[in-house]
């Protein structure tokens, strides 16, 4: 029986990793795209003993040729491509005034270039045969604008620019191929440990922390659903309407709780590896070491608004809360007042 192949990029650890297990389990053959070959095939070995075929592809998405020449080589050995995922991606963490350069730009290359480059390769052979899925990632929005995360947050907004674009270009040439974003809360990836780290303490995922499976469970929607946007939990919908209603209140939050929310207590080594530049050596699979404090796909599991919920029932759930709790925070601050 043949399968309907998928690409995911960044598919040796994290949310990549746990995507292409996802795929593989709903019945596509997967190619895995990511810099360190040892992870890719470790990934490709799990695939094969649960029954799909999988392609090791080592590439950094940052290049626009190797990305090509990826695309061209999963075709020839695999077959078209039905789906592709954009999970590749680094950055940089600290204030913006202690950033380098050269760090700001390669983040940008790799996770902004990288999706675009992707995105890209897999429109040009989608359009050959007229449909097609792409999934690309961004932040929910409780970690957009978080403070020392400038990098990434202005690559995810770039990305989301790119895909509204693309989506009315796709509509004006009547193609049947969808470009989704799913909107990623904090994840238990081992990225908290390689990235780039200026704080000079220990990173972590911002609470509420969700399971990797549960990102791979939202691509999956993504894919096999309708619609243009997933959000993992209606609290990311809460979130949205309480930037858009009271952006001030929302900024000097995250100003006061963002820095501590982002550290440990204990220092981080001088020497911590970081994978800006080249992968990090070590076997890496797709969770982090925040096992204790997750939420997991399979008890806490997360709504996830999607097509089949009609956008204005999205809208609505978020007005809802986020009247519900301005009126509180008003009723709050007249208490006060009158004491």
């Amino acid at each position: 029986m043949s399968h309907s192949i998928a690409v995911v990029t960044g598919a040796g650890a994290g949310v990549g990793r746990a995507t292409a297990r996802a795929l593989g389990r709903a019945g596509f053959d997967v190619a895995l795209l990511g810099r360190n070959e040892t992870r890719l095939s470790a990934a490709a070995v799990a695939l094969e003993r649960a029954g799909a075929r999988a392609l090791c592809v080592p590439v950094d998405v940052s290049d626009a040729a190797a990305v090509e020449a990826a695309a061209d080589r999963v075709e020839a050995e695999l077959g078209p491509v039905a789906l592709w995922v954009n999970c590749a991606g680094a950055t940089v963490t600290g204030p913006v005034a202690e950033l380098d350069a050269a760090d700001v730009r390669r983040a940008t290359e790799v996770t902004y270039l990288g999706t675009v480059y992707g995105t890209m390769a897999a429109l040009r052979r989608m359009r050959r045969r007229g449909k097609g899925v792409i999934v690309n990632l961004d932040l929910a929005p409780r970690l957009q604008s978080l403070p020392m995360q400038a990098a990434e947050s202005g690559a995810r907004g770039a990305v989301r620019g790119f895909c509204e674009s693309l989506r009315t270009e796709i509509l004006h040439d009547g193609d049947r191929i969808r470009v989704a974003l799913v909107h990623l809360p904090a994840l238990n990836t081992p990225r908290y440990g390689w990235t780039r780290n200026l704080t000079g303490r220990l990173l972590r995922p911002v609470a509420p922390v969700y399971e990797p499976e549960v990102a791979g469970e939202a691509i999956c929607r993504a894919a096999f659903y309708d619609c243009d946007e997933v959000w993992i939990g209606v609290g990311g919908q809460v979130t949205r309407a309480l930037n858009a209603f009271l952006p001030r209140m929302m900024r000097r939050r995250r100003a006061r709780l963002g820095y501590y929310a982002q550290m440990e207590s204990m220092r981080a080594a001088a020497d911590a590896p970081s994978d800006l530049d080249v992968s990090v050596p070590g076997s890496f699979s797709a969770h982090g070491h925040f096992d204790q404090e997750t939420r997991k796909a399979t008890s806490l599991t997360p709504v996830f608004l999607c097509a089949p919920l009609p956008r204005f029932a999205k809208w609505l759930v978020a007005g809802a809360g986020g009247l519900g709790m301005a009126a509180g925070l008003w009723h709050y601050r007249g208490g006060r007042r009158e004491r």
